[in-house]
């Protein structure tokens, strides 16, 4: 191992700069309907200088309920993440096992994957996309409820609806190590009630919302320098339930301060799934 890899396993925090949202919205993005690329209206945003604390620390602290997002050891039999039938042949299972156990729902449905890396060869394929760089959480109020109806039955989805339900995300690098680009996880408690700016992905046939994240020096941030293939970040978007703990978090990629100057270009997945209590 390299000077610089000690390093950041064994540094307390950096800092980084990190895209926060400016403006009251909404922001508003026509993905795959060019033909309203005129009535978009894209967001402006603002790099603020945060503190970034090495999560290794105290790793086996972090709680889903409690902080919104914990850090878990999980190895995974896929040879290549690249190979769709195998993400959703093989890590489908995995992950619907994982989210089952460490939110303790009683079902778990995963509903999509997106590969994403900083390599542009790889950008073929619309399942495989860039890093993002903004503060953000993936689901809102409105779109959460909806992806529930999109992607079960009507009279399923309505049932379960009325109970508890919640969107966990899991996330791992799919190289050896990732070395660049690392994911940064707010801890849900720190983030106030204010702040949260819808923002629209308006496709043909349907409208998706996330929620941008305005600064807030209350803001407590986390990182797993170096994570390696066998670990994974798993984390709520959200929850129906106010009272069982954090229902949103925010996430975002940044650039490391400590990164070498040859690292690797990061490579990640990040699986999307229901989970029914």
């Amino acid at each position: 191992m390299s000077d610089a890899a000690v390093l950041d396993q064994d540094q307390t925090f950096v800092e980084g700069e990190l895209n926060y949202i400016v403006g009251e919205g909404p922001s508003i993005r026509y993905i795959d309907w060019p033909e309203e690329a005129h009535n978009e209206q894209l967001p402006a945003y603002q790099l603020h200088r945060m503190r970034i604390a090495n999560g290794r620390k105290a790793a086996e602290t972090f709680d889903l309920q409690k902080h919104g997002f914990t850090f878990v050891k999980h190895p995974t039999a896929v040879k290549s993440f690249f190979d769709e039938g195998q993400v959703e042949g093989i890590y489908h299972r995995e992950v619907e096992k994982l989210i089952q156990q460490e939110s303790g729902a009683s079902r778990v449905v995963v509903f999509d994957h997106t590969v994403r890396t900083t390599d542009p060869s790889h950008h073929t394929e619309r399942w495989i996309r860039n890093t993002v760089k903004s503060v953000h959480n993936d689901y809102t109020e409105r779109s959460a409820p909806q992806r529930v109806r999109d992607i079960l039955p009507p009279d399923e989805a309505e049932a379960l609806l009325q109970r508890r339900y919640a969107i966990i995300q899991v996330w791992r690098g799919i190289q050896p190590v990732v070395e660049s680009e690392p994911l940064a996880m707010c801890d849900g408690r720190t983030i106030p009630e204010s702040g949260f700016v819808r923002n629209e992905r308006r496709y043909r046939d349907r409208t998706g919302e996330t929620y941008h994240i305005a600064h807030n020096d209350a803001h407590e941030w986390y990182y797993f320098p170096r994570m390696k293939i066998d670990e994974a970040l798993v984390f709520k978007v959200f929850d129906s339930d106010a009272s069982a703990g954090v229902r949103f978090t925010a996430h975002t990629s940044f650039t490391d301060p400590t990164s070498p100057p040859n690292a690797a270009p990061r490579e990640s997945i990040e699986m999307r799934a229901l989970a029914f209590y």
